[in-house]
Parts: structure tokens; C-alpha cells; sequence
């Protein structure tokens, strides 16, 4: 049997940018992206803290050491620059993969640097 579990975990990401009319999508500073294990087009899942916001889209790389998290599209709506989001995705395990798997989580400061890694 196969069951989806947390993957990769961006905490207290800030955004830094909306773009509404757009195509859609989250841009996301590529170191951030590196660090975490997140992919360009990877799902992603977006939590927004300040107003409990939560919707799906997809990565596309921002510049690297640029600390951009811009939200692109409808997902604009959602989020307001300086909103704090937690952004997570995911990824299935058939039963015997799961006892050895541990998701990443990046935790941000609130200029999107990386504090911590877990």
C-alpha cells in the first residue's frame, strides 16, 4: 500500500511579492529551493498564517540569493505582501519506504533567510 507524507517544509516564509495577472504559480529563491529539496513545477501547498488562506500550485525558481517568495496568479487573491506562509509538499512512500523517511524543513527568519534546517 502507498500513503502521501510531508516531503518538504518552508516555515514562516514571508512574501515578498504578488503578481496577479499571471499565469499562476509560487517563485521561490532557488537557494531556498535547493536547501529544502523542492523542485521548479513541483506541487506545492500553500498555508497562509495572517489570514488561513491554503491553496495548490506549482514552483518556479526565483533568483538565487534574491529571498523572493512571489505569489503569482490567482493565488495573488490569497496572500498580501509580508504575510507569513508555510508552503509544503509532498510525496508517496509505499509501506516499506516509510519507516526511513524524514522530511526537510527550512525555517525562515522574515527577509526569507534560512535559520534553521531539520
Amino acid at each position: 500500500m502507498a500513503s502521501t507524507f510531508l516531503k518538504s517544509k518552508l516555515h514562516h516564509g514571508t512574501i515578498t511579492h504578488t503578481e496577479l495577472l499571471y499565469d499562476g504559480s509560487v517563485e521561490i529563491d532557488e537557494n531556498i529551493l535547493e536547501v529544502s529539496g523542492m523542485r521548479e513545477y513541483e506541487q506545492i501547498d500553500i498555508y497562509n498564517t495572517n489570514n488561513g488562506e491554503r491553496w495548490t500550485t506549482y514552483i518556479i525558481k526565483g533568483r538565487a540569493g534574491s529571498g523572493m517568495i512571489s505569489v503569482n496568479g490567482p493565488g495573488a487573491r490569497l496572500a498580501a505582501v509580508g504575510d507569513f506562509v508555510v508552503m509544503c509538499t509532498y510525496e508517496t512512500f509505499f509501506d516499506n519506504d516509510i519507516p526511513k523517511h524524514v522530511p526537510t524543513q527550512v525555517y525562515l527568519d522574515e527577509r526569507n533567510n534560512i535559520i534553521k534546517k531539520s
